[in-house]
């Protein structure tokens, strides 16, 4: 579990570049908090070259000194503290990541910044990047995503490279028919409130600077305090009968929405009038955090209120009381 004291990973992040936004992105999915240092290309920190001489991000310093350096490292990191949406089981994304990180970026460097390389022929290296994502558009027209049904791994980490050669022409792409697809696969991962949480704004870090968190909209759970989660009761007893419960909310499985929602007590009864007072027998799980092995992450909603949200599945053994009646909590 996610350590919650003031020692929490720390991660040197620059908002544009593709290797740290899916850094980021797998951060944002598994619900680990953690503090961004947003950096300066032209003025990169002592600190952040201390950790990694290599000077690139992003750089992720985990809250034991231990330092990841890789965005894909960062990844798997991210993943193995929480995978609620099973990213790391929906494929094998080692012959897509490659490709991407090899021939797809070799070419999008030399098509869109063809100013840095000139002896290099901007329209071949279109056409032989574009052969790369027609390639891509013809498996996602066939299952979805790159890799099968649902999102995956390999759509986490080619979604921000692909999403800059956009940029680099974006009236060509969007006009492609041969792009249609991938057109599709792109916009459902860009439109909508991950994307804007991922690509939240940071001044440059200074040393000396207060913590900033990512995500910016998040803030710690404490762990000396109840939390709660209202079940439906035939949920409460297949979860008796497996040692965990997996349900976000009614209707909604751990997998579909990536977190289980849980509640501080006063806001029990809110969320039992809004969503469970007519859903029949009800019971109100009483957990503690203490015994919890996934991240907790509070998250704010568009109220701007924040809800604590469980980044795995709630084991039966957490919770220490159940309750018949939400009013007498």
């Amino acid at each position: 579990m996610q350590d919650m004291t003031n020692s929490r990973p720390v991660l040197y992040s620059f908002r544009r570049c593709p290797y740290a936004m899916r850094a980021r992105g797998a951060l944002l999915a598994s619900g680990v908090l953690v503090e961004l240092r947003e950096i300066q290309l032209k003025h990169k920190p002592q600190s952040m070259l201390e950790a990694s001489a290599k000077g690139t991000v992003p750089v992720l310093v985990c809250a034991d000194g231990r330092v990841i350096d890789e965005s894909l490292d960062v990844m798997h990191w991210a993943l193995t503290q929480a995978d609620p949406q099973n990213w790391l089981t929906a494929g094998d994304a080692t012959d897509l990541i490659a490709e991407n990180d090899g021939p797809l970026k070799h070419h999008l460097d030399r098509f869109k910044y063809s100013d840095r390389y000139p002896d290099c022929s901007a329209d071949e290296h279109r056409e032989a990047g574009l052969c790369i994502l027609k390639r891509w558009n013809e498996l996602i027209a066939q299952q979805g995503w790159l890799l099968g049904d649902r999102l995956s791994l390999a759509d986490a980490a080619l979604w921000p490279f692909v999403r800059q050669w956009r940029i680099a022409d974006p009236q060509a792409f969007d006009a492609d028919p041969d792009l249609e697809s991938l057109r599709i696969w792109l916009n459902r991962l860009i439109e909508g409130p991950a994307f804007d949480r991922l690509m939240s704004r940071f001044d440059p870090w200074q040393p000396g600077d207060a913590p900033k968190l990512f995500p910016a909209d998040a803030q710690s759970v404490p762990l000396d305090q109840p939390l709660f989660h209202l079940a439906l009761e035939q949920d409460w007893l297949k979860a008796q009968a497996s040692g965990f419960y997996s349900v976000s909310t009614r209707g909604l499985n751990l997998a579909q929405v990536g977190f289980i929602h849980l509640s501080w007590r006063d806001q029990v009864v809110d969320t039992f009038e809004r969503f469970y007072a007519d859903a029949g027998s009800i019971r109100l799980l009483e957990i503690d955090p203490l015994r919890l092995n996934s991240p907790l992450r509070a998250d704010s909603i568009p109220t701007g209120l924040f809800f604590p949200h469980l980044y795995g599945p709630l084991p039966v053994s957490a919770v220490v009381d159940i309750h018949l009646d939400p009013y007498k909590v």
